[in-house]
């Protein structure tokens, strides 16, 4: 093994949502090379439906690493290991000769099933005494399983092996049904408290139309799982024989590559889904009956909560309403985002009084499935600007709303913040986001959290590294700290309390009569 340091590399594949990315990190976390293939997030043959080609995404995959090595002039033979992190919640029916059988069907499609297995009647009377019926009939409508089983029969029963997007990737790399239990996140029978596949006894097995034997072994982040096959390296550029080894899903490598390892450092995402997620070694349910999912590190747990549409509004923003910051951006050759700062910083704190509930989807609890997003306080001073901000506000709202809740359940105070995600890239995003939590706000050295998270699973477990604490110290540290200014957070503070924190309640009962007289968001 070469002894120095800067010449031992690991590559992170981090298939999202939006794009594949190929990067090389060396044991400081550095990104020593990165390529990246976009990808249309989904097709949609039904209103509701987002799918995608499987072999589309192993494609992009094997493109990102050939160009990784065209474009960065490093040798496959430097590398000493890969890992993948992934979307969460994207399945895949694969048949018994390991081919895809129909299109993924990603985390974003909405379709559910009204026809589901049935569970016997003790635990029905359970769920109804812990007032968990609903949740837990939302949870086998919603599985993919149970969709397909019902829809497509002829599939169902084809159906080999039955793997995540992540255990997919793996099984092209290495040719073993194997997957991270650190990736295990979708309506599966998982045991989220002892971190592997359900007991035989667990309800979620009469829940779901799966079986035993469709599942992938699941190992614990940071195992080496297999070794890169000559058929995927002939595709890839990667050296026969390379250790494969287990990482997380996106969000939780993206909580260890930001730095949070400790109960008191809270990880904001602004992503697509935005969310905030502690790690903590015990079991925590911060919402009641929905689990906390694994973490990057084994076994520990991630609280989390999510706002679903978070950063994706700002997009949403960017289509409705952006289109003179589009075409000047265009013109100057900048991103449209950073001329939203501008918009941001000419509106003062609090929007002149324009608040935004950020619920633009329906959740599970909380929200309820009534729930649809609001803005109030409109005036006739108000412009796009405010509207902007009044988004990026909304969102940070909601995200201390689930601080407070971690922070009760779990019994440890969160004092300090680390945010990642396409959103921390905006210096008004972090500076407003410290100002409504009051608390110091920083950017981790590296925008790549995810691919750098599964990196250090990667160094773990090749030993490259003696542990976890030493691999994050080594391999993470913060690019930038936002103070909150103290005018501006007893604006926040006041705001939150007297007018946010009141909103949903107030406002819930009206959701709940849209709902019945437009049938949006479709009752369940």
């Amino acid at each position: 093994m070469n002894n120095h340091i800067e010449k031992q590399y690991i590559l992170a594949i981090d298939n999202g949502t939006q794009s594949v990315r190929a990067i090389l990190f060396d044991l400081k976390g550095n990104i020593v090379a990165k390529s990246q293939v976009h990808l249309e997030a989904y097709f949609s043959d039904h209103p509701g439906w987002a799918e995608h080609h499987p072999e589309d995404y192993w494609q992009a995959v094997c493109t990102a690493c050939q160009r990784l090595w065209a474009s960065s002039g490093v040798s496959p033979a430097s590398l000493h290991g890969v890992a993948v992190t992934t979307q969460r919640g994207t399945m895949i029916n694969l048949d018994q000769h390991g081919k895809p059988l129909r299109p993924a069907i990603t985390w974003l499609d909405q379709r559910r099933t009204d026809v589901v297995p049935a569970v016997n009647p003790l635990w029905l009377t359970a769920f109804k005494i812990a007032g968990v019926s609903d949740t837990i009939n939302f949870f086998r409508g919603e599985a993919e399983t149970n969709w397909i089983k019902e829809h497509q029969p002829d599939i169902w029963d084809k159906t080999a092996h039955y793997l995540m997007l992540s255990g997919y990737l793996n099984y092209r790399l290495c040719d073993k049904f194997i997957d991270s239990i650190g990736s295990q996140v979708g309506y599966l029978p998982f045991d989220y408290k002892a971190l592997k596949w359900a007991g035989k006894l667990d309800w979620k097995w009469q829940a779901l139309a799966i079986k035993a034997e469709t599942l992938p072994e699941l190992v614990a982040p940071g195992t080496i799982m297999g070794s890169i096959t000559p058929e995927a390296a002939a595709q890839t550029g990667i050296l026969a024989g390379t250790p494969l080894l287990a990482a997380a899903a996106d969000k939780a490598c993206e909580v260890i590559g930001a730095g949070c390892q400790q109960a008191h450092i809270g990880c904001l995402s602004y992503g697509t889904t935005a969310t905030i997620n502690t790690t903590s070694k015990k079991y925590l349910e911060v919402t009641p009956f929905i689990p906390p999912y694994p973490a990057a590190i084994p076994g520990s747990y991630s609280t989390e909560v999510q706002i679903f549409r978070g950063y994706w509004m700002v997009n949403w923003f960017k289509e409705q309403f952006g289109h003179h910051e589009q075409l000047q951006a265009a013109a100057q050759g900048l991103v449209p985002e950073e001329l939203f700062d501008e918009l941001v910083n000419a509106v003062p704190p609090g929007s002149m009084g324009l608040m935004l509930q950020p619920y633009w989807t329906p959740g599970i609890k909380v929200p309820g499935p009534e729930a649809k997003g609001a803005m109030i306080g409109f005036g006739d001073v108000h412009t796009r600007a405010h509207m902007y901000r009044a988004i990026l506000e909304g969102l940070a709202y909601a995200l201390r709303e689930g601080k407070e809740r971690i922070e009760k359940r779990s019994g440890v105070a969160i004092t300090e913040l680390r945010i990642s995600g396409g959103g921390s890239q905006s210096d008004a995003a972090m500076q407003l986001t410290a100002d409504i939590f009051g608390l110091p706000t920083s950017r981790p050295h590296i925008y790549e959290t995810s691919g750098l998270g599964a990196a250090i699973d990667a160094a773990v477990g090749l030993g490259l590294h003696p542990d976890f604490d030493t691999a994050i110290r080594a391999m993470t540290r913060i690019g930038k700290t936002f103070e909150p200014i103290a005018h501006h957070h007893q604006i926040y503070n006041e705001l939150y309390h007297r007018v946010y924190q009141k909103m949903y309640a107030r406002l819930q009962p009206l959701y709940k009569e849209i709902q019945q007289i437009t049938g949006y968001p479709q009752m369940h």
